[in-house]
């Protein structure tokens, strides 16, 4: 499955959130690469939504915001969930984790005030700048298990990233 068909598969669902007023923020490869039109290898979906801001600190049970309305989109999307702490659902071998929007102040230092709303097909949802980006893949690469099982691709992002932001 092509980046393409995975932003797809992301609207499907940000269309399901918009309508339990869930304005969605796709993150990861996906996103980088409609922000920056460049491939970037995705291999799954990264979805942030609102939830407890201590993150994995929290029970994973109620870390999200309306985890049972977001279970309930999963599975009737034919999503079949398989991980709770990593709140991972798998269809099709396509894997697609929900995130804390709430935690990026926090992590990336990146205020949710600051985030821009796109539309597209009147679908709601956020996608960070091309800074902002820098801001969270900086922020990754501090995490020693994400560098070693990324093989490093967020040290390449990191060097693209820092060379476009300076043209602008």
């Amino acid at each position: 499955m092509g980046s393409t068909e995975k932003f797809t598969t992301f609207l499907q669902i940000a269309k399901d959130l918009n309508a339990l007023n869930i304005i969605p923020l796709l993150m990861g490869s996906v996103g980088l690469e409609i922000v920056t039109r460049r491939e970037w290898d995705a291999s799954d979906l990264d979805i942030h939504v609102p939830g407890d801001s201590r993150g994995w600190e929290a029970p994973a049970e109620t870390a999200l915001h309306n985890w049972q309305g977001i279970m309930s989109i999963m599975k009737q999307l034919g999503y079949k969930l398989m991980d709770l702490h990593e709140h991972e659902f798998m269809k099709d071998n396509l894997s697609v984790e929900f995130g804390i929007i709430d935690t990026l102040p926090d992590f990336a230092g990146i205020q949710l005030s600051e985030l821009e709303v796109h539309s597209t097909e009147g679908i709601k949802y956020y996608l960070l700048s091309p800074v902002q980006y820098l801001s969270v893949y900086q922020a990754s690469s501090q995490d020693s298990y994400r560098a070693e099982n990324n093989n490093f691709k967020d040290f390449d992002k990191i060097r693209y990233l820092k060379k476009i932001c300076k043209k602008t």
